[in-house]
């Protein structure tokens, strides 16, 4: 038998104004697309922004169904538009922030949108940078999602 360890390297930024211009402009789009997430269940408003290599910044929220598990969230609907609308352009960034009683809260990717963020960083064979709206204002940055979710299913099979 064998221990290993995994290691996640990450940055934290204390605040949006020390993000850099482009990061910032991405978790502000996916602050408004919060704004708009329908979630008459949770009442937790996810929204989430994805920049490609080109620069477009598409956006998507969470859209609850009461035919639960119908719904889907914020993250996997800018990835699944982004791939719709933008076939052949990578995915650099994906920024995701909760919203609840009107205050912006934390929010991180579930299992099942790890596993797709995965499988897109796979299709184009580059990692993307993922920000997340932490408690008290901060942001949290990590490069590939494979951070995320280390023992991934793999295309490659």
């Amino acid at each position: 038998m064998e221990n290993r360890k995994l290691i996640i390297d990450y940055a934290e930024y204390d605040s949006l104004a020390e993000l850099p211009n482009d990061a910032r402009q991405l978790m502000e789009r996916a602050m408004e697309a919060a704004r708009n997430a329908y979630a008459p269940y949770s009442n937790f408003h996810v929204g989430a922004a994805v920049r490609l290599a080109d620069n477009t910044i598409v956006i998507g929220n969470n859209q609850e169904n009461l035919a639960y598990p119908s719904g889907l969230c914020g993250e996997r609907v800018a990835l699944f538009s982004a791939s719709a609308q933008h076939p052949d352009q990578p995915v650099t960034a994906l920024a995701v922030v909760g919203l609840h009683n009107g205050e912006y809260c934390e929010a991180s990717p579930c299992g099942a949108c790890r596993q797709v963020m995965i499988e897109y960083e796979q299709k184009y064979g580059r990692e993307m940078t993922l920000l997340c709206y932490l408690a008290g204002g901060k942001i949290r940055q990590i490069r590939g999602a494979k951070s995320l979710l280390p023992f991934s299913f793999d295309t490659k099979l």
